[in-house]
């Protein structure tokens, strides 16, 4: 399913397996990187705002791993989260600079949901 590394957040610390470099990555970011052309392409096939998916990114539990399989041209990873209103979103999204950059987010499936649980 999705591959590599996986890092679980908890309220008081951060369990991780694999890799640090990604959780590097992540822990420097400093805010977002819009893209409206994604932000209306989520909206308009998931119903999922630009807003939410930058939430996700602030509640927990949050899970985070590698997307190495969709790598090629820069690093891509994926998030498991939940919105301030509970909605759990699986959230596709790179690092450039200290900006996190958001390409597309759905509503996960039951297999993800399994996994943020």
């Amino acid at each position: 399913m999705y591959t590599t590394v996986i890092y679980i957040m908890a309220r008081t610390m951060v369990k991780k397996v694999g890799n640090d470099v990604e959780l590097d990555k992540l822990s420097q970011c400093r805010g977002f990187e819009r893209d409206e052309g994604n932000a209306d392409k989520n909206w308009i096939k998931h119903k999922v705002s630009r807003l939410e998916c930058e939430q996700v990114f602030f509640n927990l539990p949050l899970v985070v791993g590698g997307d190495p399989k969709h790598s090629q041209m820069e690093g891509r990873y994926f998030a498991l989260g939940q919105t301030n209103t509970g909605r759990e979103l699986f959230v596709v999204f790179t690092v450039r600079g200290d900006r996190i950059r958001v390409i597309s987010a759905r509503d996960m499936n039951s297999k993800e949901r399994r996994i943020l649980s």
